[in-house]
């Protein structure tokens, strides 16, 4: 959480405990649903980010869900923003039994919760990522 206030300067705290838990909520359906090529949201995208940058507790984090939640960066690129990825997303996150914050998972251009990150996960991805550049990949 100290990760995404360090680099987003004036957030709120309990805004920045809410995108941590959505980051956990995605990473957690993506370990359950490998296949289901799931995004997420910019906004939890910077989340995402913020975990992989403390290595021993991502790890942990992806030992106990069975499975190593891959991260294939791309650049941003707003006009390749799918909504369908992100509905597909939460109702995953659903299905792993997390109910997934709506103000979350919004579209790029929308600037509710300013962030740092600037991705937005394709839909489909680009050449030379593979099938599937957020939740797939050797456990």
């Amino acid at each position: 959480m100290d990760t995404i206030l360090d680099n987003n300067p004036g957030m709120e705290r309990d805004v920045a405990e809410q995108i941590v838990a959505e980051a956990l909520k995605f990473v957690a359906a993506c370990a359950r649903f490998p296949g289901e090529r799931l995004r997420p949201s910019r906004v939890v995208d910077e989340g995402w980010h913020a975990l992989i940058l403390h290595t021993g507790v991502y790890a942990g984090l992806c030992r106990s869900l069975h499975r190593f939640v891959h991260h294939v960066p791309e650049r941003p690129d707003t006009t390749r923003h799918s909504p369908g990825a992100l509905a597909r997303t939460q109702e995953a996150i659903k299905a792993a039994g997390y109910e997934p914050d709506p103000l979350m998972w919004t579209g790029p251009a929308d600037g509710t919760i300013p962030v740092a990150a600037t991705c937005e996960h394709s839909e489909p991805p680009p050449a030379g990522c593979g099938a599937d550049c957020s939740n797939t990949g050797p456990n």
